[in-house]
């Protein structure tokens, strides 16, 4: 069955799916964007492809179907689902204080006022605990949010690098000498809390983050192209990184042929370090939206998938009422934060087509995916321009998307 026909017999009008393409070509014709796949799906079977410009434009090279992109933020849900694999088992709970298992951290307070060293700060009105990690609201920050005097402390110390820094037990350590931003529970901000949940993972298992990932996670589901750094025989078909500039032209940002995923990094980061494919994406997404199998492989009960896809905020809030953050994945109100994802609680807030339960995130580099549950729909986009704050491109995406879909389930 081609793959028109196919779209046609899953409700999909193909006619109006050509659309995405004529979007996306848009924009790399305009040189806003270098490249842009899209791959989208229903019931797991294909029904669109979008596979447009230049892998590496600066050699001339053409984007493939099999181009591997940084995902940057889109390892969250990763990481999110390996924890989740062990608190199957019974080796760590959501409601576990994090100093159980990070005993240096037992004595954290929260900022009041300073600067590193001298951090004057009190106590928080109530522990740590693991969802706090998973949801983002635990009182840990990023250094590039450029806020407060603990933001410019994360990049003093350099606590996010990947390369030529120290390693996750390291970074527990820095963490270990810096106030939180504020008691956990009391906001959502974008933080390296899943670079706590890896730690978390590895330090549980009992094996460094990328044996656990791939034992668990990317074997079982047959991700042959993802990982935390370029393999050999990957390499020809990298992808350049851009990032915006005012007024022109993106500029190259990370060169595939001397870029630092060609190695090893010395902190394989739980929230933003994997390369990938959008074949090997789409099967994870596939795998979530049916309730954590795909292929005989299950990783994640449906009963998990459905708690990891619930809103977590305290009081029922969204991303509008809780973040503190100058930078996020999402703004949309309506939109909550799941076990390492925004879930869309209240479509009509949204101002965009969308399904209640639908989850989804995205990376520092315009990457992309969403999973909705209730249309068995399930989409990956990948590019690579920083900031993806850049062009809502995700926002027409998913306008574009369901203005094709014909035959809808609710």
């Amino acid at each position: 069955m081609d793959q028109m026909t196919r779209a046609k017999s899953l409700g999909f009008s193909a006619d109006r799916l050509s659309r995405i393409d004529r979007h996306l070509q848009r924009y790399v014709d305009a040189g806003k964007v270098p490249h842009a796949q899209f791959l989208l799906a229903r019931q797991g079977q294909v029904v669109h492809q979008s596979v447009i410009g230049q892998q590496d434009p600066e050699r001339d090279v053409a984007l493939r179907e099999d181009t591997v992109f940084r995902i940057y933020s889109m390892t969250k849900p990763v990481t999110s689902v390996a924890l989740m694999t062990l608190v199957e088992e019974g080796l760590i709970a959501l409601d576990d204080p994090v100093a159980k298992h990070i005993p240096e951290w037992a004595n954290l307070g929260v900022f009041s006022a300073g600067v590193d060293p001298l951090w004057m700060t009190t106590s928080p009105s109530r522990p740590m605990q693991v969802v706090d990690l998973m949801r983002h609201t635990s009182g840990l920050t990023y250094g590039f949010q450029n806020r407060t005097n603990v933001d410019a402390a994360y990049r003093k110390l350099k606590v996010e690098a990947m390369y030529g820094g120290t390693d996750l037990e390291g970074m527990i350590g820095q963490l270990a000498k810096l106030p939180l931003e504020f008691s956990p529970g009391e906001a959502w901000n974008y933080s390296v809390s899943t670079d706590v949940v890896g730690y978390l993972v590895q330090k549980i298992a009992g094996k460094p983050l990328d044996q656990v990932f791939a034992e668990r996670i990317f074997e079982p589901l047959k991700m042959v192209d993802t990982g935390f750094s370029v393999r050999e025989d990957q390499r020809s078909r990298f992808a350049a990184c851009y990032e915006a500039a005012p007024g022109g032209r993106p500029k190259l940002q990370d060169d595939p042929s001397t870029s630092p995923y060609l190695g090893p990094p010395s902190l394989l980061s739980g929230g933003g370090g994997l390369v990938s494919t959008a074949e090997d994406y789409l099967r994870f997404a596939n795998m979530l939206v049916r309730g954590g199998e795909l292929d005989g492989a299950r990783i994640l009960a449906p009963k998990t998938i459905k708690l990891m896809a619930s809103n977590h905020l305290p009081g029922g809030q969204d991303l509008t009422q809780m973040s503190r953050s100058l930078f996020s994945e999402s703004t949309n109100a309506g939109v909550g934060f799941g076990l390492g994802f925004a879930v869309v609680f209240d479509p009509p807030k949204t101002l965009v087509p969308c399904s209640l339960g639908e989850f989804y995130w995205g990376g520092m580099a315009s990457t992309a995916f969403w999973v909705d549950p209730l249309e068995e729909v399930t989409a990956v986009f990948m590019t690579q321009l920083i900031p993806s704050s850049t062009y809502p491109l995700r926002r027409e995406l998913r306008t574009l998307v369901y203005g094709a879909l014909e035959e809808s389930n609710a």
